[in-house]
């Protein structure tokens, strides 16, 4: 049988780069494409479907409320529109015609209005709000935050992922004080992280997930918090979440795969040395390449291996090294963000140890002809 690669003429992936939209994020355990693939064949009031999921994940997580949105990004949007909406049901239906004066102004650290794929502005602005940055590109504090509130603040919001500034940045409890001080939500964009309740525990009044990096689940997200906020969330079906309604076998589909994932052993930082300690070994041997472990930026308990080259003993830039690695009869990704400084990430966690060979050779191949 004629394999779907060979249908549309796609090439094969070698995903060392992390679960990342760009190349499908992750894969799904067997037991949630199953319940997919029933949701797919069935017929639910969607409305009922989307509350009774909501409550049996709240359940499950232990906090006041739960939505499955589209995607993250969509949770990003939805939860703006949210806070800026509330009950206003003339401003669900005209939120970005309205001239009404409303709170609209959703506090940023500098550092945290990133481009995670696309801009986080762009996001607040798909759900009505205007952005204002507090702090500098490296450096915010909960007094800097302060100092932006004004009576036309709708929220602040935080993103909690490595695409952010680090350092000198005030923490999710630092902005959850704020917040409550001066009686505001806080929004959480935790897309990527693995602790699914942390930032609620924190103060958080809305924490957004992706559905399908660290969860596994299929294309989707998940929006948990405060009772009235995610009420609110799920207003916006009727409004700008039109445009993102997520289908019943996402619902389903992510709704099995959270309560995997809080059941599963999940691979330990430590574990994944281990798996790559043998193809640190072979990159090393590899003249003008250099590697070894190092550990995720963002703090979580992820191990990867930092590839440096030597571009002027190679005779290439780390680029062009990398845009041949894609050009393969099988693309091969890494972790590009430090590519100017002449070093990638290797993310081991979709990678099999047979692929991790594969790759040694390539960059072998590539940079001795050998």
């Amino acid at each position: 049988m004629q394999s779907i690669y060979e249908k549309y003429h796609l090439k094969n992936v070698i995903n060392a780069s992390g679960r990342m939209t760009a190349l499908g994020v992750s894969t799904p355990k067997p037991e949630v494409v199953d319940v997919v693939s029933y949701g797919l064949n069935q017929y639910f009031e969607i409305k009922d479907l989307v509350n009774k999921t909501g409550e049996y994940i709240a359940k499950l997580l232990g906090v006041e409320n739960a939505v499955v949105v589209s995607c993250a990004s969509a949770g990003i949007a939805q939860s703006v529109a949210a806070v800026i909406v509330k009950d206003d049901s003339d401003l669900l239906l005209n939120l970005h015609s309205s001239d009404k004066v409303v709170p609209r102004e959703i506090i940023v650290p500098k550092g945290h209005n990133v481009n995670f794929g696309a801009p986080v502005d762009t996001m607040i602005s798909l759900g009505g709000g205007k952005v204002i940055e507090a702090g500098f590109a490296n450096e915010c504090s909960a007094a800097q935050v302060e100092a932006k509130i004004t009576p036309q603040t709708a929220a602040i919001l935080y993103i909690k992922s490595h695409h952010t500034v680090q350092k000198s940045m005030l923490t999710v409890s630092d902005a959850a004080a704020v917040a409550k001080k001066h009686n505001l939500p806080l929004i959480v964009d935790a897309a990527a992280e693995e602790e699914l309740t942390a930032y609620y525990n924190m103060g958080a009044d809305l924490v957004i997930y992706s559905g399908a990096k660290a969860i596994e689940g299929p294309t989707s997200g998940l929006v948990i918090g405060k009772k009235q906020y995610v009420e609110w969330v799920k207003q916006q079906s009727s409004g700008i979440g039109r445009a993102m309604k997520v289908g019943k076998e996402g619902i389903l589909g992510l709704t099995l795969a959270i309560e995997l994932y809080l059941t599963a052993k999940k691979e330990t930082g430590q574990e994944m040395v281990e798996k790559m300690t043998p193809f640190i070994h072979d990159l090393n041997a590899i003249p003008g390449i250099s590697a070894k472990v190092v550990w995720d930026a963002a703090g979580r308990d992820i191990a990867r291996t930092e590839i440096s080259f030597d571009e002027q003993a190679i005779g290439k830039n780390t680029f062009e090294i990398m845009k041949l690695l894609k050009q393969g009869d099988t693309a091969i990704y890494f972790r590009e963000y430090k590519a100017n400084e002449g070093k990638v990430e290797a993310d081991v966690r979709s990678v099999s140890a047979p692929q991790l060979d594969v790759i040694s050779s390539s960059i072998r191949k590539l940079v001795t002809g050998a």
